[in-house]
């Protein structure tokens, strides 16, 4: 990839203070382009909730008033993970506003001023076709953030190209994981930030002219890896049995 391929374009990440969303925020600067950054965490960008209606509008205003247009706009800002035994009415309205509702405002905000060539990644999970327990708030909003990306590609057909990346395990902390939680992978890693930031970049380029309303799996294998007890290093242990032990 060019080194300044994206030479003064203008990205919009979510959540672009800390993991993913940071390391995509780096990249795009290193590329070249300017960057404008919404995170809940203290920075030097815009500080606010992707989740408040009203911080989105100034946030986008902000956007159009300092650079004119958007090029990119990188949904990527988590929602709550909590399960069905913990959450209730107001955690799991909260975990769906923060995954589908804000990416779908902030792409109705920025619409009339997406550039010609202009894209949308939207960041969803493998935890959209699979799930742990107790993970429902968060699994329901990566589910819809996958739908909403096809819907949102026919609605934009012919001004914005707009796709997703469900990522597996990525790895946001500073430690190497090395143990079996690694090597369990069909690839024989977790992922890093790295992993996703690269589609990300490929996704915005021309190179990905002819590619939208698609989701596009980066998780080392792991939704294609066929488990069954005694195999791959695993075995069964029966809910509430404490007497067996697992692989």
């Amino acid at each position: 990839m060019d080194h300044l391929e994206f030479q003064d374009k203008i990205a919009v990440i979510t959540g672009g203070g800390h993991g993913i969303g940071l390391a995509a925020a780096q990249a795009f600067r290193a590329h070249g382009a300017r960057v404008h950054v919404i995170d809940q965490r203290p920075g030097d960008w815009f500080v606010g909730d992707v989740g408040d209606r009203q911080t989105l509008e100034r946030f986008s205003r902000q956007v159009i008033g300092q650079s004119g247009h958007v090029d990119y706009l990188i949904n990527n800002a988590p929602p709550l993970m909590k399960g069905i035994d913990t959450c209730g009415w107001e955690d799991f309205t909260r975990a769906l506003t923060v995954g589908v509702t804000a990416p779908f405002y902030l792409t109705k905000l920025l619409l009339p001023h997406f550039a010609r060539g202009a894209a949308v990644v939207n960041i969803s999970s493998s935890r959209d076709r699979m799930s742990q327990p107790q993970t429902e708030s968060y699994t329901a909003a990566k589910g819809g953030i996958s739908a909403l990306t096809h819907a949102l590609a026919m609605s934009l057909a012919g001004r914005v190209r707009v796709n997703s990346i469900s990522p597996g395990w990525i790895n946001t902390g500073s430690d190497e994981i090395t143990s079996a939680d690694a090597l369990q992978q069909p690839t024989g890693r977790v992922g890093t930030p790295r992993d996703i930031v690269e589609m990300i970049l490929f996704l915005c380029s021309d190179r990905a002219g002819f590619i939208t309303g698609e989701n596009i799996t980066i998780d080392g294998g792991m939704t294609r890896l066929m488990i069954y007890h005694a195999e791959h290093g695993w075995s069964y242990r029966a809910p509430g049995d404490t007497k067996g032990e697992d692989a």
